[in-house]
C-alpha cells in the first residue's frame, strides 16, 4: 500500500512537473493552447513558425499606417462641397514608387499576346481589350500625331507613366501582376522549376499561372500541368503546394483606395506639426508654394503642371518644370514616404466609387466605397470553377470588349443569403450605394420607385441607363436613354480619380482634390499606379516595441 502511495505521488510529480514546463515554456514549437509539438517528425500540428513579416514586393513602398484629416480644410473656391474633412484611420500598407510606366504595361501586353494570341478566335479580343487608347491624345485644334504614333511605344516614352487607360484596364492589370510577381516567389521557395514561366509565355505549356486557382486547385494550374513543372518541393508524401499559411503568397496587387492615395500623397510622417495633422498641409512637400525654395535648384518647379494659360512648361531655357507634357518618373524629389509624382505628372485612378459626401458616420476605418462581395463558384464535381476556353466577354458602354475573366483563373459569383443571412455588417452582394439613395439604405425608399406608367421618379443619383452590346456579327448596337428625368452623371460605374496632371493648374496639386470620371473612359492625363495591403503588424519589425521596450 505504501509503495503504490509513493508511486501515484511520483506520476503526479511528474505530470505537474509537465504541464508546468508547458505553461512557462516560450517555445515557438510548442502550443500554448494543448502542450503538443508543433512541426514534429512524427506529425501532428503543422505551423509557420518562422514567418518574420511581409516582404515588400517589386516596385512598392511601405506606408505606415495612421490617423488623418482627409478632405479639403481651406476655402472651396470651386465650391463642389464634395471633400468636406472627416478624421479618418487608414492600416499600414504597400504604394508603388511611381506611376506604372509605358514599360511596365508593355510587358502586360507582350504577355498576353504571346499566351492569348489574338489570331486565336477563342483569344480574339484579349490582347485589343488591354490596348491602351493612343487616340486620347488627339485634338481638333491641336497637332499631336506624335504622341498618338509614339507615346506607348517608343524607348523615347519608356519610363514615362502609361496613359489612355481605363479604370477596368487598370484593375485587369494589377491583376496580372499579382500573378506573376507570386509565380516568381513560389519559383524562388522551389514549390515551381525555374522555366515554369518560360514554357507558359513560350507556350510550350498551355495555360498560365492564377494565384486564387494556385491556393483552391494547385492541380488545375497551368491548364493541368504544374505536375511536370514543380520544383525542389515536390515531395511524394506531403503536399507539394504551397498554401496561404506558408507565407510566401503574397496579397493581390490593386488599385490604392481614394483614402489611402490620399494619405500618402500627404506624407505626414514628415511633419509633426498640428496643422498638417488636422490637413493644413497643401502640397506633397512642405509649404504653401510650388516652387523650391532651397538653395539647390531655387526657383524650379515641385511638380509637372500647367503654370498658366497656354505654359505647360515655362520659358526655354529659364526655371521651369522641366516637361511640357507627361515627365520620365523619378524626375522630380518623392514626397516624405519615397513616393514620386504624388502631385503633378498625371492624375491617379483610384478603387473607390465616386460620391458627393464620404459617410464618416458608418466608417472612419479603412473608407471604401465599391464593396461588391464575390465567393468562389463550385462546379458540380464540388471543387471550385475553373475557367477554361468558356471567356466572358463584357461590351462597354464605348464599344471596347474586354475580357472578364483570362482562362485559368477562378469563376466568381455575388454572395447570396447562405453568406447574408442574419448578418448585421452586410445584407447584400452589391455595397456601392450604401447609404446613398439606394432603396436598402432608406427610409423613403418607396418615393423612389418607379411610376404606375413606367416613368422613373427622381432619385439622388439617377444617371443614364444606355445600353450597349454587339451583335452575333460583331456590329456595336447602341440604344440610347432618351428618358427626361435624368438628373446626374453619377453612377456605380464612376470612379474617383486623384491628383493634379501636365495639364491641370497648380490648384489640383493638393492631395484632398477629387474628381470623377466613367470608369470605361480613358484620357491623356489620367495614370495609375498599384498598392498591396499589409498583413500583420501595423509597422516594420525592426520599429516594433512592446510596452516602450525594443521587441525580441
Amino acid at each position: 500500500m505504501k509503495k503504490q502511495f509513493i508511486k501515484v505521488v511520483l506520476s503526479c510529480a511528474v505530470i505537474a512537473s509537465s504541464v508546468s514546463s508547458c505553461k512557462n515554456s516560450s517555445s515557438k514549437n510548442t502550443s500554448r493552447a494543448t502542450g503538443w509539438k508543433i512541426n514534429a517528425k512524427e506529425g501532428g500540428f503543422q505551423h509557420n513558425t518562422d514567418y518574420k513579416e511581409q516582404e515588400t514586393a517589386p516596385g512598392l513602398v511601405f506606408v505606415e499606417g495612421g490617423t488623418f484629416t482627409k478632405g479639403k480644410v481651406q476655402d472651396d473656391v470651386m465650391h463642389d462641397w464634395n471633400n468636406t474633412p472627416t478624421q479618418q484611420h487608414v492600416q499600414s500598407f504597400y504604394m508603388d514608387e511611381t506611376e506604372v510606366t509605358n514599360s511596365m504595361y508593355l510587358e502586360y501586353l507582350d504577355f498576353l499576346k504571346k499566351v492569348y494570341p489574338p489570331e486565336d478566335p477563342r483569344y480574339a479580343n484579349i490582347y485589343t481589350g488591354a490596348l491602351p487608347d493612343t487616340l486620347v491624345w488627339r485634338n481638333r485644334l491641336g497637332f499631336n500625331e506624335t504622341m498618338t504614333n509614339n507615346y506607348l511605344r517608343h524607348p523615347a516614352y519608356a519610363e514615362y507613366p502609361v496613359v489612355g487607360v481605363n479604370w477596368i484596364q487598370a484593375v485587369q492589370f494589377a491583376e496580372w501582376r499579382t500573378d506573376r510577381v507570386n509565380e516568381i516567389m513560389l519559383e524562388r521557395e522551389g514549390y515551381l522549376s525555374s522555366e515554369a514561366k518560360y514554357k507558359a509565355l513560350n507556350s510550350e505549356a498551355e495555360g498560365t499561372f492564377s494565384t486564387e486557382a494556385y491556393l483552391n486547385r494547385p492541380e488545375s494550374v497551368y491548364n493541368g500541368q504544374i505536375d511536370s513543372l514543380q520544383g525542389k518541393m515536390k515531395k511524394d508524401s506531403i503536399s507539394n503546394f504551397a498554401s496561404r499559411s506558408t507565407g510566401i503568397i503574397l496579397p493581390e496587387y490593386r488599385l490604392p483606395t481614394e483614402t489611402e492615395w490620399e494619405y500618402a500623397a500627404a506624407a505626414q510622417v514628415g511633419s509633426r506639426e498640428y496643422n498638417n495633422y488636422r490637413g493644413r498641409k497643401k502640397y506633397p512637400w512642405e509649404g504653401d508654394y510650388t516652387r523650391n525654395g532651397q538653395r539647390v535648384g531655387r526657383g524650379d518647379q515641385l511638380a509637372n503642371f500647367k503654370q498658366g494659360k497656354g505654359d505647360y512648361g515655362g520659358i526655354a531655357g529659364w526655371s521651369d518644370d522641366g516637361a511640357d507634357i507627361t515627365a520620365e518618373v523619378k524626375s522630380y524629389k518623392p514626397n516624405d514616404l519615397g513616393l514620386y509624382d504624388m502631385a503633378g505628372n498625371v492624375a491617379e485612378w483610384t478603387a473607390d466609387v465616386y460620391r458627393p459626401m464620404v459617410d464618416d458616420e458608418v466608417s472612419d476605418f479603412n473608407y471604401y466605397r465599391g464593396n461588391v462581395y464575390m465567393k468562389t463558384a463550385i462546379g458540380e464535381d464540388g471543387k471550385v470553377n475553373v475557367i477554361r476556353d468558356s471567356i466572358v466577354y463584357d461590351t462597354l458602354p464605348n464599344g471596347k470588349i474586354v475580357a472578364v475573366n483570362l482562362p485559368g483563373e477562378i469563376k466568381m459569383v455575388a454572395v447570396d443569403e447562405q453568406e447574408t443571412y442574419l448578418r448585421t455588417n452586410f445584407s447584400s452582394s452589391d455595397n456601392r450605394g450604401y447609404r446613398d439613395g439606394d432603396a436598402g439604405s432608406s427610409r423613403f425608399y418607396d418615393k423612389f420607385n418607379d411610376d404606375e406608367d413606367g416613368d422613373e421618379k427622381k432619385k439622388m443619383y439617377n444617371s443614364p441607363n444606355h445600353k450597349v452590346e454587339r451583335d452575333s456579327a460583331g456590329t456595336v448596337v447602341r440604344q440610347y436613354d432618351e428618358s427626361n428625368y435624368r438628373t446626374t452623371l453619377i453612377n456605380n460605374e464612376v470612379r474617383v480619380f486623384k491628383g493634379g496632371s501636365w495639364r491641370d493648374r497648380a490648384y489640383w496639386l493638393d492631395p484632398a482634390q477629387r474628381r470623377y470620371l466613367p470608369q470605361y473612359m480613358a484620357t491623356d492625363y489620367i495614370g495609375f499606379r498599384c498598392a498591396m495591403s499589409r498583413v500583420g503588424s501595423k509597422s516594420k519589425t525592426k520599429n516594433k516595441t512592446v510596452r516602450g521596450k525594443k521587441a525580441k
